[in-house]
């Protein structure tokens, strides 16, 4: 999926937006992140057969990205 068709097919109301956005800030994550993350959520909501991506949805989509470890 392109970014113009995540833009089109994958949007966030307020509060969805706000726990993407803190969830960049707190776990750095990049744009190709950010649109990974919302895509997922846009895959979770489609399983839950729901219309909008909820802040649940971006929730349970931010658990799936894989930890950093460091050494």
């Amino acid at each position: 999926m392109r970014p113009a068709d995540v833009r089109k097919y994958c949007k966030l109301d307020d509060a969805g937006m706000a726990l993407l956005r803190a969830a960049m800030t707190q776990l750095q994550l990049s744009a190709r992140a950010f649109h990974r993350v919302l895509k997922l959520a846009r895959t979770i909501a489609d399983l839950s057969r729901s219309e909008d991506i909820h802040p649940a949805h971006v929730a349970k989509a931010i658990q799936y990205r894989p930890r950093r470890q460091y050494a």
